[in-house]
């Protein structure tokens, strides 16, 4: 297969990898650049464990080829932390007891990043909704559903 050249943005660092053609980025970030965070669960779309955002949206890196994120801004849950200090979203959840083997909580992590973005102050319902794409069979829900809840109310907190 061919390599194809591929610059975007990481996490707020610059990259520049060469991809196989056809080279999911969820296998570009796990096995080229070293991003563990990223989990790979069904590889068909269907878990969201594997959720990113790509210039802003929600997006699955099992199913967006490497190659269509030239100069896009991409983020993992290996971003979310800055100088050390957890996000809103990863204290709620550890506070929370949001996790229990973690294998969903980098998806749902994104996902609930992606809700508060659009929406600080989400409902119950807005909260499930960004959810719904995210498979979890271990915490039966409420407490991640508790957490991003949470975090939102510490945003309006610290925004105030």
């Amino acid at each position: 297969m061919a390599k194809v050249p591929v610059q975007f943005t990481l996490n707020g660092e610059e990259r520049a990898e060469f991809v196989e053609s056809g080279t999911t980025l969820l296998k570009a970030l796990r096995e080229k650049i070293g991003d563990m965070s990223v989990k790979g669960g069904c590889q068909q779309g269907t878990c969201g464990s594997c959720s990113v955002l790509i210039d802003g949206e929600l997006r699955l890196s099992c199913l967006t080829l490497a190659e269509t994120c030239e100069g896009a801004a991409i983020e993992t849950t290996a971003g979310l932390a800055e100088g050390g200090v957890l996000h809103p979203l990863q204290r709620a959840f550890n506070e929370g007891f949001a996790t229990q083997c973690g294998f969903c909580t980098p998806g749902m992590l994104m996902a609930a990043r992606a809700l508060l973005d659009s929406n600080p102050q989400p409902s119950r319902e807005d909260v499930v909704d960004a959810l719904a794409g995210n498979i979890c069979r271990c915490t039966g829900y409420e407490p991640i559903i508790q957490a991003v809840l949470t975090a939102a109310r510490a945003n309006s907190v610290n925004a105030a």
